[in-house]
């Protein structure tokens, strides 16, 4: 069974893990070669749909379920579950300050389900 975690991308990703960066943008002041990660920006909700929620925790419960309905047959879940499967710990990194409200939570509930 893979275990699943998430953690923000300013935190990098725990030794031993499997790091995928699950945000459409690359997180503000990091660069590239220093974090370590599959950069899956497809996965990432859409920007209507990011502008939309604007990280305002009131429209969490709203934003996850459009987000499910994004992602329903998507091919960036279905690339996000094969590189999943390919590792026992997978960590999804975002850049997000909330670390309750943000995509990452709704794909670590998505992917416990489905491995």
């Amino acid at each position: 069974m893979t275990e699943i975690s998430i953690r923000r991308a300013y935190d990098g990703a725990p030794p031993g893990w499997h790091a995928i960066l699950v945000d459409r943008l690359w997180p503000r002041g990091i660069a590239k070669e220093d974090l370590s990660a599959t950069w899956l920006k497809e996965v990432g909700p859409s920007t209507e749909l990011r502008q939309w929620f604007g990280h305002d925790p009131d429209k969490f419960e709203e934003f996850a379920e459009r987000y499910r309905a994004e992602l329903k047959g998507a091919d960036a879940f279905e690339k996000l579950l094969q590189e999943a499967r390919g590792s026992k710990r997978v960590v999804l990194l975002y850049g997000a300050k909330d670390e309750e409200h943000n995509q990452a939570v709704v794909l670590a509930d998505l992917l416990r389900d489905r491995l």
